[in-house]
């Protein structure tokens, strides 16, 4: 029987591809797995949404990728058309320390710059199109026990203050000792245990 490697898993997202998720594994660094993805073929740097170091990362790796096939874009690549906090729920099963990159992986200040463009843009969301009425509860994708309250179309009722869903989902990436100064709030809010921007897509593709 082959030894158990350690590693880690990680999962990727990227502001250039909406709704898509990469799965993969590495025995190095996060960032340095990260910087070697940066290709000239990808017009922004990838976002590790959470990683975790594992004791069998080869075994563990595999049980996700057979778990989500289903989503699997291509057969032989890592992309999955699926909600990240879903692959994430499904690794916290394995245990492991959390090791996801407290700051943006970029090469330059420009990359920076394209990121944070890349964010505020897809931060334009309205609840209207996604049909959640004012009045309802929604959950931080990475802490459930962290809510806000819809007020009108485009606002939270977020610890007594009125803030859009990117301010709110900043002060509380914040909180956990992340220091990235623009962020997508609908990918990280939650209405029914769906994120926001996935529910968005969802509903993009029905319609």
């Amino acid at each position: 029987m082959a030894a158990s490697t350690n590693g880690t898993i990680y999962i990727l997202i990227n502001e250039a591809m909406p709704g898509f998720t990469k799965i993969g594994k590495t025995t190095t660094s996060v960032e340095q797995r990260m910087r070697e993805l940066d290709t000239t073929g990808l017009p922004l740097p990838f976002e590790c949404f959470y990683a975790a170091n594992v004791a069998n990362v080869d075994l563990v790796e595999r049980k996700l990728h057979d778990a989500f096939n289903d989503q699997r874009v291509r057969s032989r690549r890592e992309f999955f058309q699926i909600d990240p906090e879903r692959v994430q729920s499904a690794l916290e099963i394995a245990g492991g320390e959390d090791v996801t990159p407290k700051n943006d992986v970029v090469v330059d200040a420009d990359d920076q710059a394209a990121l944070n463009k890349a964010r505020e843009r897809r931060g334009s969301f309205n609840f209207q199109m996604v049909d959640i009425p004012v009045g309802s509860q929604l959950t931080f994708a990475r802490d459930r026990e962290v809510t806000c309250r819809i007020i009108d179309n485009k606002q939270v009722d977020f610890e007594g203050g009125l803030m859009s869903l990117s301010a709110s989902a900043l002060k509380v990436i914040h909180r956990m000792g992340y220091s990235w100064k623009q962020i997508a709030g609908p990918d990280y809010w939650e209405y029914n245990g769906e994120a926001l921007s996935a529910r968005r897509l969802r509903m993009e593709a029905e319609d």
